[in-house]
């Protein structure tokens, strides 16, 4: 009886989420025949090529940001928790000026003011650079959040079962760090895929410029639009229901 109501409970689910996201497809379908009577898809079939190459630098790019926020990320972390007055005051200061400063803003400073003040022209590697910069706060608070997590206590036991470094990481700290890093840091992976669509400011050929450089041809903009929703779509929500899957997973 129990597993009959479960079962019809999670039909109950599944036909809801369907129903769901037809009625998203229907509205998006509603606003694409309101602007144009022939809405088609075919002008970009000739850009097609050039639409993926652009979708793998958008996840290259984003991965390479996200590898460099966490580097970074861990060395504010660390200069935060400095007994140097001077470290714990200038992180406070860098943080507080990213978090004031639009994400548009940084990559145009980054990329027209402080490269060429280093005599670098080399705009996408400052944008990235950018992107790096931008998110390198939120995943230093992701790791104090993360090491808060293993209490004091925990430390005194491995003190007085004699742990040496190698066991207090590897068997204690690591393990418990990892499961409060991940859905934050696939969180972040997925603000940094749609962070990286403003680095069309800077001519990088990812999915935004890709389609955008096909609409000035084509003059195909609203089809370019519902195009460029749906693969940013097609790439994010996939990995918000991979992050939900991790989280189930290291909550059991």
């Amino acid at each position: 009886m129990v597993s009959n109501s479960l079962s019809l409970n999670k039909l109950k689910t599944i036909i809801s989420y369907i129903a769901a996201i037809m009625t998203v497809i229907a509205f998006m379908v509603f606003v694409a025949l309101r602007q144009t009577d022939d809405f088609s898809f075919e002008p970009f079939f000739p850009y097609r090529n050039v639409i993926l190459n652009g979708i793998k630098n958008t996840i290259f790019v984003s991965i390479i940001s996200l590898l460099g926020s966490m580097v970074l990320g861990f060395i504010l972390y660390l200069l935060q928790k400095s007994k140097i007055k001077y470290f714990n005051a200038l992180i406070d200061v860098f943080t507080e000026i990213i978090y004031g400063t639009p994400l548009l803003v940084l990559i145009i400073v980054t990329a027209f003011l402080i490269g060429p003040a280093f005599n670098s022209y080399n705009r996408n590697l400052f944008g990235v650079l950018a992107l790096i910069i931008y998110m390198s706060p939120y995943m230093k608070n992701v790791y104090k959040a993360a090491f808060s997590s293993i209490s004091h206590d925990q430390y005194l036991a491995m003190d007085l079962f004699g742990f040496t470094s190698f066991q207090r990481y590897f068997y204690i700290i690591i393990p418990q760090v990892i499961r409060i890093l991940m859905p934050p840091l696939m969180n972040n992976f997925s603000l940094i895929i749609k962070g990286s669509a403003l680095l069309n400011l800077l001519s990088y050929p990812e999915l935004f410029f890709t389609i955008d450089v096909a609409q000035s041809r084509n003059f195909a903009y609203v089809e370019g639009y519902i195009l460029m929703w749906g693969l940013y779509l097609l790439i994010t929500i996939p990995l918000s229901q991979f992050t939900k899957y991790i989280e189930r997973k290291l909550s059991l």
